[in-house]
């Protein structure tokens, strides 16, 4: 597009003579003086640019830094030379990890793996997910702000436990009994109600591949709902009170309330909540996977990150590992892409 003159000047019918446009001189000088503002503006607010200093500093340390090691995936592994001179392979490390080779297991295991992993988080998604919302419906319709308070500490207690302990008292319950008895309270419950026979009792659910991921479900919507319901209630509190009373003036009962008022007016807080969490669908919490399963349970229990664990540290084959982990990350991206388009086209609500 071209300039005018007009953009720049104006006539001055009175003098005859064109002069500089008032308003562009003043986006002259801002635009002169644009770093002076930036300096200025920094140190009047110098403390709230210092808390961002920690946050810089982590992202730098483990987000950024760690993508130089992205380039053990192209490389020749050469301990005479170092990483820098070493010299690239392409796509070998992705080739054995897709189609494998003669004799080597490699594929098959990393397809698992893979599959596993989407598997869990897609039940996750299916199960996981509606829990939070389900929850924040039930914190707003009691209406004893003790009662209300007392349940939703107990919910956001077991988030704030570790990983480790979290895992331990799984184990306890499932497999672990009293000292006379190998079985937990919850094995025990299910082999007398039936529904487990008492040899797969005794040999722990952990042990079991089949149990596996229901298991790791349950702990997981026990762990992080009453947590994750945090969102969805701020959303739902914040709905203005006459919503409510048009919906009763028009007849509507509670369910119709959540229906048509509480759903609709949190509808873009789940949009944009479920975009994320697609986003992370095969970010699998690898350390909770890692305590719970064992040899017995690879077939549905080991995931990406447990695989590039295994071959990457024990294995001493990093760039195996960091190809594993790579795709992994790459097919999330394209996963929050292409959720992010799907819900922006069906609701006008998206990330970016």
């Amino acid at each position: 597009m071209r300039a005018k003159a007009a953009d720049f000047l104006v006539y001055d019918e009175a003098a005859g003579v064109y002069r500089e446009n008032p308003e562009q001189a003043v986006r002259d000088d801002v635009e002169k003086h644009n770093w002076r503002h930036i300096g200025q503006t920094i140190l009047k607010d110098w403390r709230l640019y210092l808390m961002l200093v920690p946050m810089l500093l982590v992202f730098l340390l483990w987000r950024y830094l760690p993508m130089y090691e992205l380039l053990g995936c192209f490389k020749v592994p050469d301990e005479v030379k170092p990483v820098a001179d070493q010299l690239f392979s392409g796509f070998s490390y992705f080739k054995r990890l897709l189609v494998g080779g003669a004799g080597d297991s490699m594929s098959t295991e990393f397809w698992r793996a893979l599959r596993n992993t989407f598997l869990l988080s897609f039940y996750g998604l299916c199960f996981g997910f509606p829990m939070p919302i389900l929850l924040a419906l039930f914190f707003n319709e009691i209406r004893s702000n003790i009662v209300r308070s007392t349940c939703q500490v107990l919910t956001y207690l077991p988030k704030f436990m570790s990983t480790v302990v979290m895992t331990s008292l799984v184990t306890m319950l499932v497999k672990q009994g009293s000292l006379t008895s190998s079985m937990g309270i919850i094995s025990q419950a299910l082999a007398s109600l039936g529904l487990i026979s008492e040899e797969v009792a005794n040999a722990g659910l952990l042990n079991n591949p089949a149990f596996f991921r229901a298991i790791y479900q349950i702990s997981g919507i026990w762990e992080g709902a009453g947590y994750d319901s945090i969102v969805y209630f701020a959303a739902i509190i914040a709905i203005s009170p006459t919503s409510y009373e048009a919906a009763q003036i028009d007849g509507a009962g509670k369910m119709a309330q959540m229906r048509y008022v509480v759903l609709p007016s949190i509808l873009s807080t789940i949009v944009i909540m479920l975009i994320t969490r697609i986003g992370s669908l095969l970010n699998v919490g690898y350390e909770k996977v890692l305590l719970l399963y064992n040899v017995n349970t690879y077939m549905t229990a080991d995931v990406v990150s447990t695989f590039a664990q295994r071959y990457g540290l024990e294995g001493a084959q990093k760039g195996l590992a960091a190809a594993a982990e790579m795709m992994n990350n790459v097919i999330g991206m394209l996963l929050v892409i292409s959720a992010n388009t799907i819900a922006r086209k069906a609701s006008d609500t998206s990330l970016y």
